[in-house]
């Protein structure tokens, strides 16, 4: 059995970007452990549970069913703090997850030094690390020995710049910047962390077709060494897939 850490904001994170992967890596029989900035128990973006605008555009129902499951294991109910994740607690994970989400919840989560701290000394032990959409902003902050960005010299994805454009200009009017974080679009900051070496995937053009647990022809997921990457909610299955298989690796 595997234990994969999975940090998250007190709110707004993504509700499939955390459920899907919860629920893959619990059926195949690993414990997954959250934490929170202060140990309380985290909610995921209501209006993704609620539908986004004129009740759609949120989670698809399998993700929802998962999140309701979520939600109720002990574990999520009970998060460790990110200040509490030092070198010798994080030594006992076996893989680290990243979960994105757009609402204003998730700065907390993208600025959160002590989680970047904590996410550097993991990063240092060369384990798998999945980041998808924003959660991409998290290992683009973090710096390590060097000063530079985790990120840097490294292949990734993440949120890519037509997606987040236009789920912003299609829902302005009516919920300002909702789907705008920060001023900076995320495939930019993530671009500019990369340094001259780094090399950026923006995948193929999607904004409606989603991969599934048994179809995972629309999805896309990049993988460099122990990184893996998503670019938003369509890619959820393939990239928790794609981390049991390196856990599968890990425990076999």
């Amino acid at each position: 059995m595997a234990k994969i850490l999975m940090p998250l904001p007190d709110r707004d994170f993504d509700v499939t970007e955390a459920a899907v992967p919860w629920k893959l890596f619990t059926e195949a029989g690993h414990e997954v452990v959250f934490a929170t900035e202060n140990g309380d128990a985290a909610a995921a973006d209501p209006r993704l549970i609620d539908g986004v605008i004129f009740g759609q555009l949120g989670a698809e129902p399998e993700p929802l069913a998962f999140y309701r499951e979520m939600i109720e294991d002990p574990a999520y109910r009970a998060p460790v703090k990110w200040a509490d994740l030092g070198a010798g607690e994080l030594a006992s994970f076996d893989a680290l997850w990243l979960t994105g989400g757009h609402a204003s919840g998730m700065t907390q989560y993208l600025a959160g030094a002590s989680l970047h701290a904590a996410v550097a000394r993991f990063w240092e032990s060369d384990k798998p690390v999945a980041a998808i959409c924003h959660g991409v902003l998290v290992l683009a902050r973090a710096q390590g020995p060097d000063g530079r960005s985790l990120l840097a010299g490294r292949r990734t994805t993440c949120l890519p710049k037509y997606m987040e454009r236009v789920a912003y200009f299609s829902t302005a009017w009516k919920l300002g910047r909702y789907y705008r974080t920060y001023p900076a679009y995320v495939e930019e900051e993530v671009r500019a962390s990369l340094g001259e070496t780094g090399h950026f995937e923006r995948g193929p053009i999607h904004l409606f077709t989603r991969g599934s647990r048994g179809d995972d022809r629309a999805a896309f997921v990049v993988e460099d060494g122990p990184l893996l990457s998503g670019r938003w909610p369509g890619d959820a299955y393939l990239l928790a897939k794609k981390m049991l298989a390196r856990l599968n690796d890990v425990t076999s």
